[in-house]
């Protein structure tokens, strides 16, 4: 079922996006997981291509996230794949940047617009000198090269400090906000207080940081 219930996400996160940016004024952008057998799928650009197209979603507002194994499991393809979907204008986001032994290999290769640090490297980055050190090289390098850098699993406002003087573009996780329904989002994207929250985002990066 992977491949119609990927379908189906797909375009309820572009709709959904759509009807956000509509309702609210504001532009925003929304990030999809692709499972494997998603990404092996032949019809993927054009499943992309028509989610994109049934909502007016502009292409560059949808993030495309891969994981390491699935990247690394037909190099071949993956780089074939990845040039199709920058050819339409989606983004694409490694997740888990920085737990696999092939990381780096990524940069060089693949046409990548956003690197997501590993939570595991984040937890303990306002305590820990060596995940602290970890971090600061992703991003210097990441700032080099005009990726966007993600720092996942974020929920303590010492975590948002450090990240901030390092220069992380985004952060995701609890300090903002848990998962909840489309309901409660709109509320919550209403809502002026989480502006402060804001991080800068480098000269050259497309978007607006959340």
């Amino acid at each position: 079922l992977i491949l119609p219930l990927g379908r189906h996400v797909l375009r309820e996160a572009c709709r959904q996006c759509r009807s956000w940016e509509t309702d609210h004024g504001v532009r925003i952008g929304v990030s999809v997981n692709l499972s494997a057998r998603q990404f092996q799928d032949g019809d993927l650009v054009e499943t992309v291509r028509g989610a994109l197209d049934d909502a007016g979603l502009p292409a560059d507002r949808l993030c495309l996230e891969i994981t390491e194994t699935l990247a690394m499991g037909d190099i071949e393809w993956t780089i074939h794949t990845l040039h199709r979907l920058k050819e339409i204008g989606v983004r694409v986001a490694i997740e888990d940047f920085g737990t696999g032994h092939s990381s780096l290999n990524y940069l060089k290769r693949f046409p990548i617009d956003v690197v997501k640090i590993d939570g595991s490297f984040v937890r303990d980055i306002d305590t820990s000198v060596v995940d602290n050190a970890i971090v600061t090289a992703v991003v210097m390098l990441a700032q080099t090269l005009q990726i966007t850098t993600v720092a996942e699993c974020v929920e303590s406002a010492g975590q948002l400090a450090k990240l901030r003087n390092l220069g992380c573009t985004l952060i995701q996780g609890y300090l903002f906000a848990k998962p909840m329904p489309a309901e409660e989002a709109a509320a919550w994207l209403a809502s002026s207080e989480h502006g402060p929250l804001r991080l800068p985002i480098p000269r050259g990066a497309d978007g607006e940081s959340a």
